[in-house]
């Protein structure tokens, strides 16, 4: 076990409208649910979408060769993130010290075609009282409009959460948001470069020598857009955390983001931005099969457990069913819980938490 001494589009899981982003936060902390269950098979409040043209048999049948705005492009690249930096701190309390950090994400191509993409990342991090080293959990929050989105927006309370019971909590705000560096092509190249910064927090962390890290002990927590998030880096980077949990996650299948979020007024310039440049799902279903989880989630070595509400009137309980089934499909150790709650998880928020903190405990 190693150790640290010290301490464009709706691809990066596809919400474009405030419906799709699990950010509200309530100011009294919410009771736990009285319900919930496992998911298997029948037990789900929704079946899978039987939309043929998204998903083919095997699109790596296919013999054109990769392209750079793909998941499979991402997994191509190589990521290094470093230099994370400590800033203000945003508040103590007996269980942790919450700060203001940025790291660098760099991303390159392994044939080193290319130049390096670098950019600074913001964020906020919380670290347990005490030596460590502590397990760490990286966060990919939902989808806030970045004109409006603050740093560590989107997932207070599960960062506080996790930090009063012994884990290191990343929160990443993405490139674009908050101090962030803006990247002017983050759109149409369907926000690919989320996935991007999530990865290059890990190694970020890792590399730390002022953050207690167990280095062996980390996984990803991403809700709504945030899940389509995580489930592309686990996509792209096999083998880079030991477990992760997709919360009211967006769906799989980057023709459903777009056929449900795109449609909105407010989303006309991104809308017509892609359509140029890309094409529809039904004008181009290769391009935005290759911009998909699902034909690719054999690739994922970790156990998954998906967290959804029977009522989320934001991201289908359906989608939920399809991607767990997929997972299972394609052999991967997933679990999918249900809760009798809404998107953005009041009532259940305490229960639903407290089932992944035990989640992450076995993997971890």
């Amino acid at each position: 076990m190693r150790t640290r001494e010290g301490l464009v589009a709706i691809a990066m899981a596809g919400a474009l409208v405030n419906g799709c982003s699990a950010d509200v936060e309530p100011e009294a902390e919410p009771t736990p649910s009285a319900f919930s269950s496992t998911a298997t098979g029948d037990e789900s409040p929704g079946a899978p979408s039987d939309d043929a043209t998204d998903e083919p048999d095997d699109p790596r049948e296919e013999t054109e060769p990769t392209k750079p705005v793909s998941v499979l492009g991402l997994a191509a690249e190589t990521h290094r993130g470093d230099r994370l930096r400590l800033g203000a701190v945003r508040e103590r309390t007996a269980a942790y010290t919450s700060y203001d950090v940025a790291y660098r994400s760099r991303s390159t191509t392994r044939a080193g075609a290319g130049p390096e993409e670098g950019y600074t990342i913001s964020g906020v991090l919380n670290v347990p009282t005490g030596r460590g080293p502590f397990p760490a959990v990286v966060l990919a929050h939902g989808y806030i409009d970045p004109a409006y989105y603050v740093r560590g927006q989107g997932m207070t309370r599960e960062r506080g959460y996790l930090a009063a019971r012994g884990y290191i909590a990343l929160h990443v705000d993405y490139r674009n948001h908050a101090e962030s560096t803006d990247d002017p092509a983050y759109q149409r190249r369907m926000r690919l470069g989320y996935t991007a910064d999530v990865i290059n927090a890990v190694n970020a962390l890792r590399a730390s020598r002022d953050v207690p890290v167990d280095d062996d002990r980390v996984a990803l927590f991403g809700r709504s857009m945030g899940g389509g998030v995580i489930l592309k880096a686990l996509v792209a980077a096999p083998g880079l955390v030991q477990a992760a949990a997709p919360w009211a996650s967006v769906s799989s299948l980057e023709a459903e983001n777009y056929r449900r979020f795109m449609r909105d007024p407010e989303d006309v310039g991104v809308r017509g931005e892609l359509e140029r440049r890309w094409g529809t799902p039904a004008q181009n279903p290769r391009h935005w099969r290759q911009n998909s989880s699902r034909p690719y989630l054999d690739r994922i070595t970790e156990p998954v457990l998906m967290v959804h509400g029977r009522f989320d009137d934001s991201c289908p309980p359906e989608w939920a069913t399809a991607t767990f089934r997929a997972l299972r499909e394609n052999g991967v150790d997933a679990q999918l819980q249900w809760y009798d709650d809404g998107h953005a998880f009041g009532p259940a928020f305490n229960a639903a938490m407290d089932r992944t903190v035990r989640f992450f405990d076995r993997q971890l």
